[in-house]
């Protein structure tokens, strides 16, 4: 047995059943709250954006004795979504601001012991689950803003699929094998290929001005800022020593499991957007 078919097995394993069953369900919601009512979608938005923290809030203090206060970082990574939907890029980092300020002065409430460990933390959690969000909910706010998170996602999707199909095939080279042993250099190339061919598609048909070449290239950054942030997903998750981040996903693990690869996407396609048919 090839190493690469090895690994999909022991990654087939988890339920297989299950992880698609919820994801479809997912799928369904976001369909549902994206092209039946666009405002529903920022409630989705903060809704993954809380439960994320508290899944990453409650593993620093499980594995690391790392208290990043949850309250001031949930009611401000919801203020964050929904003032970038509101009012741009600027209400985003206003909002983005004030949390960062309200998180060190809720630590002050305690012990002085860790307070620089603690707001640290605290602040990458905010820069790293709800701004990171945020740009999401900026994408929704263009006219043809459903068309840009659907295909904002379905990039995202695509991309992890081919890397994981390829990998399995023909997997033989590893990419990261200190911080991601399952990942090959093969499936890196599987992820670009096939982004790159949804991109090019979903720009022609479904951006309004976009072009097929613009799509390569937004596959192309796609490909690579998902598989980065699967990558930093698992640097995280190696430090804390745990597998998954939750198990509120039967078959996919938590929330932040599913997040890792779309947080650090988003602002990569919303600028990309920006750039080739304008802010919308």
């Amino acid at each position: 047995m090839t190493p690469g078919r090895a690994r999909g097995r022991k990654r087939a394993g988890r339920n297989l059943r299950a992880a698609i069953g919820v994801g479809l369900g997912l799928g369904a919601a976001v369909v549902a709250s994206l092209f039946v009512y666009k405002h529903a979608f920022v409630g989705v938005i903060v809704v993954a954006v809380v439960v994320g923290l508290w899944e990453l809030t409650s593993r620093l203090a499980e594995h690391k004795q790392i208290r990043a206060p949850l309250v001031p970082l949930a009611i401000g990574g919801a203020a964050m979504v929904v003032a970038g939907y509101v009012r741009g890029a600027e209400g985003a980092w206003v909002a983005a601001a004030l949390t960062a300020l309200a998180v060190l002065v809720w630590r002050m409430t305690e012990d002085p012991r860790d307070y620089l460990r603690d707001v640290t933390a605290g602040v990458f959690a905010a820069f790293y689950v709800p701004f990171l969000a945020t740009f999401v909910a900026m994408m929704l706010a263009a006219d043809d803003g459903p068309w840009r998170v659907f295909t904002f996602l379905l990039l995202t999707v695509v991309s992890d699929t081919g890397a994981y199909a390829v990998g399995w095939r023909f997997g033989r080279h590893k990419l990261a094998p200190r911080i991601s042993p399952g990942k090959t250099r093969e499936g890196l190339l599987g992820a670009v290929s096939f982004a790159m061919a949804a991109g090019a598609l979903c720009m022609h048909f479904l951006i309004d001005g976009g072009t097929w070449w613009q799509g390569l290239l937004l596959g192309l950054a796609v490909a690579i800022s998902a598989t980065l942030g699967d990558l930093g997903e698992s640097m995280i998750k190696r430090d804390l020593g745990i597998k998954d981040m939750g198990a509120l996903l039967p078959g996919h693990g938590g929330i932040m499991d599913r997040l890792d690869s779309l947080l650090p996407t988003a602002p990569v396609v919303w600028l990309l957007m920006v750039v080739f048919v304008g802010a919308g």
